[in-house]
């Protein structure tokens, strides 16, 4: 063990399972979901304490690294327009979810650790006209630490578009020289996550699959773009959603001669980045969503090994770091700048594209 972490909203430890990889030790889990605390305990092998809310913070150990990925639904597109729709309240409005971010602050303010990473959807960049993230970013700094933000797609590492704010944090007096690192460009292909042979219950039924057709097409004569989405196996596929157990809609695998399916659950779990040691103990309705709520695991140990080797020197070697042969590290990528990638020795890489 190199550092210790903790591992805060952890759903199903997607970023605990990053961060041990390059050495570290979670030694403080929670997640208030039982579901998903059924699949952390399966595959770590300990129950996640509960409320985080409940936990007092002068409770929780001391600690190097600390890791969450606080809820994103009183930010994201659908959670603010479901939200709307309902004449509920979002963002830090939002009592049950929006404020959970205080709680991370205060932790930060109580323990001090090193370092932190935060992870939330894309929209927390707009919310309320970006003055959520201007709020968020100016606690954390009042906190005692430099920051560093940037949103991510995924799609450079897993065949998926899936875009992502990450806020890293450096507690002030012992900051190195940081900046977000470059990601890698994969180039990676859907069908080299599927499998060959799928039980036929996958498959839409006539009905379903109609529906959707139908819904398609309502929407394009009113000049939406909304509806399913046939996926391009050569390519890569739309964002996985935790919705995406109510039809599969958003990623449709086409199949000759018969109507489109769904992906599997470990599908899913490959398309976030998992490997098929990681079990899956419930039930598909559970699996989507846990998956769709999840982090996009090699993306996250990017930038894992990227923080341990800032704050260690060095003394870590990710099996990821091969990746960065090459190429450099982005010198813009700040809390007040703006970082692109730049063509590596693999490729072209996606935009990164940092926080104003």
């Amino acid at each position: 063990m190199l550092f210790n972490f903790i591992d805060l909203f952890a759903g199903i430890g997607g970023t605990r399972f990053a961060f041990e990889r390059v050495s570290g030790k979670c030694i403080f889990s929670s997640e208030i979901d039982k579901f998903a605390r059924i699949t952390y305990f399966e595959n770590f092998g300990e129950f996640p304490s509960g409320d985080i809310m409940r936990i007092p913070s002068s409770d929780i150990p001391e600690h190097d690294i600390l890791v969450a990925g606080f809820p994103c639904q009183p930010f994201s597109l659908s959670g603010v327009s479901k939200r709307n729709s309902l004449d509920r309240p979002h963002g830090f409005e939002c009592h049950d979810k929006g404020q959970l971010i205080f709680k991370i602050i205060e932790i930060l303010k109580v323990k001090q650790p090193k370092a932190f990473i935060l992870e939330n959807v894309k929209n927390l960049r707009s919310h309320n006209k970006g003055e959520t993230l201007k709020t968020i970013l100016n606690m954390l700094e009042d906190s005692g630490y430099h920051l560093y933000s940037a949103v991510l797609d995924a799609r450079a590492v897993v065949p998926q578009h899936r875009e992502r704010i990450f806020i890293i944090g450096f507690r002030k007096d012992i900051e190195r020289d940081y900046s977000i690192p470059y990601i890698p460009y994969l180039r990676p292909r859907l069908k080299d996550i599927l499998d060959q042979d799928v039980d036929p219950k996958y498959t839409l039924s006539d009905k379903l699959w109609n529906y959707l057709q139908q819904y398609r097409k309502k929407q394009r004569e009113k000049g939406n773009g909304f509806g399913y989405g046939l996926a391009d196996l050569n390519g890569i596929s739309r964002t996985l959603s935790a919705r995406y157990y109510k039809d599969g809609a958003e990623i449709l695998i086409p199949q000759t001669g018969k109507n489109p399916r769904k992906l599997t659950p470990r599908e899913c779990a490959r398309l976030m980045g998992f490997p098929d040691t990681f079990k899956i103990p419930v039930s598909n309705t559970q699996a989507y969503k846990q998956f769709g709520n999840s982090v996009v695991v090699p993306l996250v140990e990017i930038l894992a090994w990227s923080m341990v080797e800032c704050l260690f020197s060095g003394k870590v070697l990710s099996p990821l770091t091969s990746l960065f042969d090459g190429s450099e590290k982005s010198s813009k990528s700040s809390s007040d700048g703006e970082g692109t990638t730049t063509p590596t020795s693999l490729g072209e890489a996606p935009q990164i594209v940092s926080t104003p």
